[in-house]
């Protein structure tokens, strides 16, 4: 593969792909991508160039890049004279070109000089130019404006720019997009969701702006995602839980809940129906009363493979009253799981209102102090404010 140096760092790449599915935790709730976007590499560069890589020479190890477009030109008027529309730029390194393509050039300024360091390939057609060009000009803009930009950018033919706009969003908080989304083309969406070429990493944040935006008929589209046995269990259905019950508050909320009261449904599945409801509680509490989500998040505290997580939920919103019903876990086969076991020392540890919760913990420290000491460092790291 063809390199560009920076100072001695091998650092072009010819195709850079930014599908990297992956869970998060903040931010978009729904969204499943990660990574630096486009936009923030050329705000941390000097300048940006888009062009055609020509007469790459192999004995002077140097390369010729006939500038498209300046997405980024850089602040020293020197260097800015240098390039622009149809200028040629010589770059270091040997990188033999490839007609279909065109190329991204990322530089900083070294000794007074363009010192490339970084470049991408993208495709002849690429719409890649006008839109770090345009998403540039919206930069300081509110963030529910970039968002609606971005949103044109989602089903991109250009996979670089379709991530990179998915990974605007991924980025950006719930609260940022949720009014913005109201007056999003609710057919376009729908489309979006039904065409099987969509990733399923995509089902999430999609089917939340239809919750914005839909009517009560583009709710059958999401009830007929969650029929389908193959895409229940797989990614986005929390999104999709969550949407659906935005346009059909009673059966969403009856689906969910029904979810997590199965034992014999996919552990997805009713993990799914967990995280729709930590959405609610956290940024939707019109959709359910908090009662019935306390309700419906303490049926899975018997269920071996997901009580940890629901008994760490009941305790960050302080459900004390469960108290006992968790303590009398101790007698259940869940308590054999050592995971489980220390959920319910630190929901112990955290109810400073049950004396039973207190003599627990006092029982726990003559047994293992160990365990107890652990606990309570987690908790203490936990309500630790971040810097």
């Amino acid at each position: 593969m063809a390199k560009l140096l920076k100072r001695g760092l091998p650092v072009l790449l010819l195709a850079v792909f930014f599908l990297m599915p992956a869970a998060r935790s903040g931010a978009c709730p729904f969204c499943n991508q990660e990574g630096k976007t486009l936009t923030n590499e050329v705000k941390d560069a000097t300048m940006v160039l888009y062009g055609e890589l020509t007469n790459a020479q192999a004995a002077t190890d140097k390369t010729d890049i006939v500038i498209d477009t300046v997405i980024k030109s850089p602040e020293n008027p020197g260097l800015a004279a240098k390039v622009g529309p149809g200028k040629t730029l010589t770059l270091r390194g040997y990188h033999p070109s490839d007609d279909k393509y065109r190329y991204l050039v990322f530089c900083d300024e070294f000794k007074g000089e363009i010192d490339p360091y970084y470049g991408v390939a993208v495709k002849k057609d690429s719409d890649i130019a006008k839109y770090l060009k345009a998403a540039l000009e919206i930069r300081d803009e509110k963030q529910a404006k970039r968002l609606r930009f971005f949103f044109d950018y989602l089903d991109n033919a250009d996979q670089e720019v379709s991530n990179d706009a998915l990974k605007e969003f991924a980025k950006a908080d719930y609260s940022d997009y949720k009014d913005m989304a109201k007056a999003l083309p609710a057919d376009k969406i729908v489309k979006w969701l039904q065409d099987p070429k969509t990733p399923a990493f995509r089902y999430g944040l999609y089917a939340s702006l239809l919750g914005h935006c839909g009517k009560e008929k583009d709710a059958k589209v999401l009830r007929d995602m969650l029929d389908d046995k193959d895409k229940l269990v797989g990614a986005g259905i929390d999104g999709i839980m969550a949407a659906y019950t935005m346009l059909n508050p009673k059966e969403g909320w009856a689906f969910i809940a029904a979810s997590m009261k199965d034992p014999k449904k996919h552990f997805m599945v009713r993990y799914n129906a967990l995280k729709a409801v930590r959405f609610m509680w956290d940024y939707r509490p019109d959709l359910a009363k908090k009662q019935d989500m306390i309700d419906a998040v303490a049926t899975l505290i018997t269920q071996e493979d997901i009580a940890d997580m629901a008994i760490e939920d009941l305790r960050k919103w302080k459900c004390w009253s469960l108290a006992d019903q968790i303590l009398a876990l101790r007698t259940h086969k869940v308590y054999e799981t050592p995971i489980v076991r220390r959920a319910i020392l630190r929901f112990a540890l955290d109810c400073k209102t049950n004396e039973a919760c207190a003599a627990y913990v006092a029982d726990m420290r003559k047994k293992d102090p160990e365990m107890v000491r652990d606990a309570e460092e987690l908790l203490r790291l936990q309500d630790t404010p971040s810097k």
